[in-house]
């Protein structure tokens, strides 16, 4: 189980316990078998939605839970670490909602956001594409105004929700040195999404390209000014960010619960393995790494919701704790020995999943690109 947590209020401790009891119950029994079978678990967002757990961080006028990042984080790590598919769409659902919350007017929030925050709208973000991966101001995706309509054409890769989405906060090319924001309706014509990538974890969501072909969205769906794309882009990423941290910390932490229970109860040599040191002492670092990378994502946190800078911090958070994953999953099939490698026990599914944090919302390379350059403004 996670380690005590220090929250702001008994409202969030009950927030955090509600989170952890629809994991408990109503996420850890089906993730195995679903991801086993590439389902995409659309009821739990919808539970998860009627909860109020889908719009936590947003405001209460538009059906958001207003509650600190700090909370919402919290929440969103125990999600993840009973199913992953669920946490990290939970994290792009929110950041696929920034936009609109943050840059939309009010007659677009009145209009849109509710039913985002509340279950019957489920949200990806496509800024992605084949030659404008971590180069997003290279992105090729083209919108000419025509009339009250922009016609939008190219193609997004690496989406998550590609195809199951309601809706698609989208970064679009309006000019030659000009990105823009769009909120674009999956029921859109001209807009599709192709088949599916086959991915090593992660396999109930779906991640894929989605296809522009003279799409036509109403100019009344732009967030923000035409140019303010790249701002709204990068803006959403930082908080993102911040998602990706929380769900690799519950990943991790679910991974040392698995493989604390497995070394107590397995023997070897007439006692159970804990008792050898060496593997008390890759538990204790596993402990540590969980331990650390929580309090990351927990102090960026806490500087987003001061209102302070927090961009380096967030950056710091997502490279530590998914690095920190990937090496606490790895070391968790360790001590789960020959039995870790197989199927019967979810420590593979674990190290499987915890690659792709290291990739996406900026691969970890990146980061330290952002955390190099925010130093040398300091």
């Amino acid at each position: 189980m996670p380690a005590e947590r220090l929250l702001p209020s008994s409202e969030a401790e009950a927030l955090v316990d509600l989170a952890r009891e629809i994991a408990r119950d109503e996420l850890a029994p089906r993730a195995a078998a679903a991801e086993e079978a590439e389902q995409f678990p659309r009821e739990q967002f919808r539970l998860l939605g009627k909860s109020g757990l889908l719009g936590l961080p947003y405001a209460e006028r538009w059906g958001g839970g207003d509650v600190p990042y700090e909370v919402y984080l919290q929440v969103l790590e125990e999600i993840a670490a009973a199913w992953m598919t669920v946490g990290v769409g939970l994290s792009v659902h929110t950041m696929s909602c920034y936009g609109l919350a943050q840059w939309g007017t009010d007659e677009q929030r009145d209009e849109w956001l509710p039913e985002m925050l509340e279950g019957g709208l489920l949200g990806a973000y496509a800024l992605s594409e084949t030659q404008a991966g971590s180069d997003a101001a290279a992105l090729a995706t083209r919108a000419r105004l025509d009339g009250d309509d922009y016609v939008v054409n190219g193609t997004k890769a690496w989406i998550t929700h590609a195809g199951v989405a309601d809706f698609y906060t989208t970064m679009v090319r309006t000019g030659s040195e000009e990105i823009s924001c769009l909120l674009v309706p999956a029921s859109t014509p001209g807009l599709s999404a192709a088949p599916r990538e086959r991915k090593m974890g992660l396999t109930g969501s779906p991640t894929a390209q989605m296809i522009f072909t003279d799409a036509r969205v109403p100019a009344s769906r732009r967030l923000g000014s035409a140019g303010d794309g790249l701002r709204i882009a990068l803006s959403s990423l930082s908080s993102g960010r911040l998602g990706i941290a929380a769900c690799a910390v519950g990943l991790a932490q679910a991974a040392l619960d698995e493989a604390v229970a497995y070394a107590k109860g397995r023997s070897q040599f007439g006692r159970p393995i804990i008792d050898f040191q060496g593997v008390e002492f890759l538990l204790a670092d596993m402990a540590a790494t969980v331990e650390s990378s929580r309090a990351c994502y927990l102090d960026a946190a806490r500087r987003r919701d001061r209102g302070m800078p927090f961009q380096r911090q967030a950056s710091i958070a997502k490279l530590v704790a998914t690095d920190g994953a990937m090496k606490v999953t790895t070391d968790a099939v360790q001590v789960l020995g020959g039995a870790g490698y197989t199927r019967d026990f979810p420590v593979e599914r674990y190290m499987r999943e915890a690659k792709v944090p290291q990739i996406f919302e900026g691969t970890n390379q990146i980061q330290r690109l952002v955390i190099a350059r925010e130093l040398k403004k300091a």
